[in-house]
């Protein structure tokens, strides 16, 4: 059973042992994540689905990454001591693979003791005292939009009808080009993208995000067009009430949190 949706930010620098001087800029950001936490912590879920763009990806197939365990690893950000283990729910990802197949959905396994970041930061920041779930790693593919809406109506078939208490978390940071110092610098396309995604999820009306013009969220420069999409198709029909914890961009990259309860 569905216990819980998010989407949330991924940066590492929402990690004090990485960015510490950033950590005021980044306060409405850790606060809300904190919150998130314990909403979470709440539900007691017994698993985690975290949507990703940073782990392997296939052109041509949606895949999860199964290992026997998995652990983070931020050395490449500067953080030579935090990781945690995490172990992979096997029978969900069995479910997964055997329905995509049945659906004739490209989908493939591929095997990474090592997190990426987009799903080592939340489950670092959510999970803290939740030291028994296990999870299960998706990463999406270069389909359109509207496959992945599909995907995630997928991924539902299997969610709800679980007894397992299951938590989804689509990882993504918005639009890294919201101002002249932003990563990918400053592009029209990027505040008008953030924009449209919060109302979006506050609407909860998805035809509006599978509407968006392609090369406009490429101009965007995004990462979490593709795990919304996911999330979105999971969540049709299901009458979730969404909360936007908080939106906020000190560093010119759209950082949005939100829960559908």
């Amino acid at each position: 059973m569905l216990v819980f949706a998010a989407f949330t930010p991924h940066t590492p620098l929402l990690l004090p042992t990485i960015a510490k001087q950033q950590q005021k800029a980044l306060g409405a950001t850790t606060q809300a994540m904190k919150e998130l936490a314990e909403e979470l912590y709440a539900v007691h879920p017994e698993t985690v689905l975290i949507l990703s763009g940073h782990g392997a990806q296939f052109p041509d197939a949606f895949s999860i990454n199964l290992h026997d365990h998995y652990r983070t690893d931020l050395t490449e950000f500067g953080d030579m001591a935090t990781t945690r283990e995490f172990f992979p729910d096997l029978e969900i990802i069995d479910r997964l693979q055997k329905y995509a197949r049945n659906a004739s959905l490209p989908f493939t396994l591929y095997s990474d003791p090592v997190l990426d970041y987009g799903t080592a930061v939340p489950l670092l920041l959510l999970t803290e005292h939740l030291l028994h779930i296990s999870i299960v790693p998706v990463s999406y593919s270069a389909f359109p939009a509207k496959n992945h809406f599909e995907f995630g109506r997928l991924l539902k078939e299997v969610v709800i009808p679980s007894e397992k208490r299951i938590a989804v978390i689509a990882s993504g940071d918005l639009s890294h080009a919201l101002s002249s110092d932003a990563p990918a610098g400053f592009h029209p396309e990027g505040p008008i993208f953030d924009a449209c995604v919060r109302d979006i999820v506050q609407t909860m009306t998805p035809s509006r995000l599978l509407q968006m013009v392609p090369k406009d969220v490429e101009r965007a420069h995004e990462c979490g067009y593709r795990p919304l999409l996911i999330l979105m198709g999971l969540l049709e029909g299901m009458h979730m009430k969404p909360h936007e914890y908080v939106y906020d961009a000190p560093f010119g990259v759209g950082y949005l949190v939100a829960h559908f309860e």
